[in-house]
């Protein structure tokens, strides 16, 4: 990878103080090393990403209302991106089947346009692939091939709650 972006926020900032003085020092050693070694970094051009994909794989049900399904429809609505794509993925299978507002959530996500996908392999682990397959707009299907393909493409931006 060649532009990677950690974004901590809630309970998490408290250890981004511990991480911030870790990676500085070692970016530091990186960026003032001999040219030709090894610890050399080269800056590589940013992508301008036109598609955005969230992997959403929280069970936390605060996480799901304050900022995956929250972001997901402000990005769609705005237009930050081209095309907007919500991956329920894990833990969250089971809140978005469990949960009636974050269901409905998904399903009004799904109407405005964004494309909501859910991996099979997860949800038939916990025995619920037909529940999720009835929330409306939502395709089951296996999701491993089309994350690998997101993370090496330039033109999408992949998110993780």
């Amino acid at each position: 990878f060649t532009n990677v972006r950690l974004v901590i926020w809630g309970p998490s900032q408290r250890l981004a103080v511990a991480i911030t003085a870790l990676a500085s020092t070692t970016l530091y050693t990186h960026l003032t090393a001999a040219p030709n070694s090894p610890a050399t970094v080269t800056a590589a051009q940013p992508a301008d990403p036109t598609n955005l994909a969230i992997v959403w794989t929280s069970g936390d049900p605060d996480v799901a209302h304050r900022m995956t399904l929250m972001y997901t429809a402000a990005a769609n609505k705005n237009e930050w991106f081209t095309n907007v794509r919500l991956v329920i993925w894990g833990p969250s299978q089971r809140l978005a089947v469990a949960d009636k507002d974050i269901r409905a959530k998904i399903e009004q996500l799904a109407a405005a346009g964004v494309t909501v996908e859910a991996c099979l392999a997860c949800a038939d682990s916990y025995g619920i692939a037909e529940d999720l397959r009835a929330i409306e707009g939502v395709e089951v299907k296996y999701m491993g091939q089309p994350l690998t393909r997101f993370l090496k493409s330039t033109e999408w931006s992949v998110m993780t709650y």
